[in-house]
């Protein structure tokens, strides 16, 4: 008897374990509900003294630099967060020697940021974004921390749903992490598209027995087509040659700021003449609602992961790189 009273605590402890480890393994799909947000966090939250592998929200809110209100990704973050949610922040975890915004940074820039923010490699980190926006810049994290390897990476399919739904919030003051040591990654380049590269693409845009690779651009139509400014001073609009301009806002409901489902995704891409049998390259500003594309061909399943990447640098390197008498810019009379 006295036998059963030992393994019996054991026994509860194993299901303990194994309920904390099924959590982190719940996720089917790359976006998340809320729902099922909520319901990991309460199995395997993101305590400091655990050992286990945890589920960690992670805030990604950012704005663009003409945003009208003036509001910052951390503004929101204090204003009201999923509790114990860490933020990341966009305009600091970049590679800091470059001329242009957001791109990526160094390995040992991201293994310093993820041990900042006191995440572990077996952690899983469900990245989301503003309740203003709904999905906007959270993509971008989730993509970063794909490129350098995070094996449990998935996008919150919406703040916005979040709260609508009733479920936890806190607001205030950020509480302290504890920092950790995350191992310097190896940076995957095949998910990183380089200006030379996409300036090839360009050049060899409608030219018979090229590869064919398609260019598609998150921006709106108005600085797609030249005939709005780009909200960055001095930067002129327009587009690269054969590039198919799809707005990221396409791809969101436009009530709840999620991802349309897939089956509306993959309808919005044929109708826009994507192949998804060619290889593909998203890009936007600055690359960040880029990877809201990226995201929603991953969703729709829409060409191979092998053959897709994103365009780092985006317009905002292609305008200040190519030359006026390359007539690498484009727009629409």
């Amino acid at each position: 008897m006295a036998l059963i009273g030992v393994l019996s605590p054991l026994r509860a402890s194993m299901r303990s374990i194994a309920a904390r480890a099924g959590a982190v393994r719940s996720f089917s799909s790359y976006l998340v509900t809320p729902k099922e947000l909520h319901e990991a966090l309460k199995k395997a939250p993101p305590s400091p003294i655990s050992s286990e592998p945890r589920v960690i929200p992670l805030c990604a809110s950012w704005f663009l630099p003409n945003d009208p209100q003036k509001r910052t990704g951390l503004d929101v973050f204090i204003e009201k967060r999923i509790p114990k949610a860490r933020f990341f922040d966009l305009d600091k975890v970049i590679d800091r020697h470059s001329p242009y915004p957001h791109m990526l940074p160094s390995s040992k820039g991201f293994a310093a940021a993820m041990s900042e923010l006191g995440i572990r490699r077996e952690d899983t980190v469900v990245i989301y974004d503003s309740q203003e926006l709904g999905i906007f810049s959270a993509p971008r994290v989730g993509w970063t921390m794909k490129v350098f390897g995070h094996p449990k990476v998935h996008i919150l399919n919406n703040f916005k749903l979040w709260i609508e739904e009733g479920l936890p919030t806190e607001s205030g003051n950020v509480w302290t992490i504890e920092c950790g040591t995350y191992p310097i990654p190896k940076m995957d380049e095949d998910k990183v598209a380089s200006f030379e590269e996409v300036r090839e693409v360009a050049i060899d845009s409608n030219k018979e027995g090229a590869e064919g690779v398609q260019i598609l651009d998150a921006r709106s139509p108005g600085r797609w087509s030249g005939r709005e400014p780009e909200p960055r001073e001095g930067l002129s609009s327009g587009h690269m040659p054969g590039s198919i301009n799809i707005p990221f806002s396409a791809v969101l409901d436009p009530n709840t700021k999620a991802f349309l489902p897939a089956d509306k995704l993959k309808e919005i891409f044929t109708k826009a003449g994507v192949d998804p049998s060619k290889p593909i390259i998203s890009s936007c500003g600055t690359g960040v609602t880029a990877c809201v594309l990226e995201t929603a061909l991953n969703e729709a399943q829409f060409g191979s992961p092998e053959k897709r990447k994103v365009y780092d640098g985006s317009w905002t390197e292609w305008a200040q790189r190519v030359k006026p008498s390359e007539s690498l810019i484009q727009k629409v009379e």
